[in-house]
C-alpha cells in the first residue's frame, strides 16, 4: 500500500494569498518525498483554524483540533513545519505539541499511543539562529508523544544575521538544503515502510 504524508504549517500568520517560507520548505520536502513514492496529500495551516490551548484531544465546542488530529493520524508521515521566532520554534507549533500531549493517555491495550508507527520530520525556516534548538524542541516533544524520528529528520534554512531575506524570496533552493531534504525524505520513507509492515509490539497484556 502506498505511503502518504501530511504537513502542518505552523506559521504565526493566517493564509492571505501571500507566499509562506514554511510552505516553501514543505514544498521542497514534498518534491523529494514524491521521489520516494510518498504522496504529501495536504498541508494544514494551523492559524486558519480554531485550535485553543489545552492538553486534551477535544477542548469543546468550536475546537478544530479533533478533525486535524484525525487527519494527521490517517497518514504515515507527518511533516511538521514552522518558523523560528526569538531563537525558538514559534508559539503555534508549541500549541500543536501541547495538544498532542493527550496521546500519552490515549494508549491501546499494549500501551501504544495513537501515533506509534508514524514518522515525523521537521521543516524549519527563519533568519539568524535557532534551527538546531527548534528541531531539538520539536523532536523531543514528538518522541514523547509517540512519533518516530528518522536519522537526519530536520530540513532547515536560516538567513543572514540581522538580514531581511526570507526563504521564500530565494531565487533557487541552496544545494545544501536540497541535499538535506533528499536524505530526510529517503530516511523518512524507508522508516515509514518498515513501521507500516511491522509496527511496535507494545507491552503484552
Amino acid at each position: 500500500m502506498p505511503l502518504t504524508a501530511i504537513a502542518l504549517n505552523c506559521s504565526l500568520k493566517k493564509s492571505s494569498g501571500e507566499a509562506s517560507s514554511t510552505d516553501a520548505m514543505i514544498a521542497v520536502l514534498k518534491e523529494h518525498l514524491a521521489e520516494q513514492d510518498v504522496e504529501l496529500a495536504e498541508t494544514i495551516r494551523i492559524a486558519d483554524y480554531n485550535v485553543p490551548p489545552g492538553v486534551t484531544s477535544d477542548e469543546g465546542e468550536g475546537d478544530d483540533w479533533p478533525g486535524i488530529r484525525e487527519k494527521i493520524l490517517n497518514h504515515d508521515i507527518l511533516v511538521f513545519g514552522g518558523p523560528i521566532w526569538m531563537g525558538q520554534i514559534g508559539s503555534v507549533a508549541k500549541r500543536v505539541l501541547e495538544r498532542m500531549d493527550a496521546f500519552t493517555s490515549e494508549t491501546d491495550d499494549q500501551g501504544r499511543m495513537p501515533s506509534f508507527g508514524k514518522v515525523a520530520i521537521a521543516a524549519i525556516v527563519g533568519n539568524e539562529d535557532g534551527a538546531h534548538w527548534s528541531s531539538a524542541q520539536l523532536f523531543q516533544s514528538l518522541n514523547d508523544t509517540g512519533w518516530t524520528i528518522p536519522a537526519g529528520a530536520a530540513c532547515y534554512w536560516v538567513g543572514e544575521a540581522m538580514g531581511s531575506i526570507d526563504f521564500k524570496e530565494l531565487a533557487e533552493t541552496p544545494d545544501a538544503v536540497t541535499e538535506t531534504a533528499q536524505m530526510c525524505a529517503i530516511n523518512a520513507a524507508h522508516l515509514a515502510k518498515l513501521l507500516a509492515g511491522d509496527t511496535y509490539p507494545g507491552t503484552k497484556s
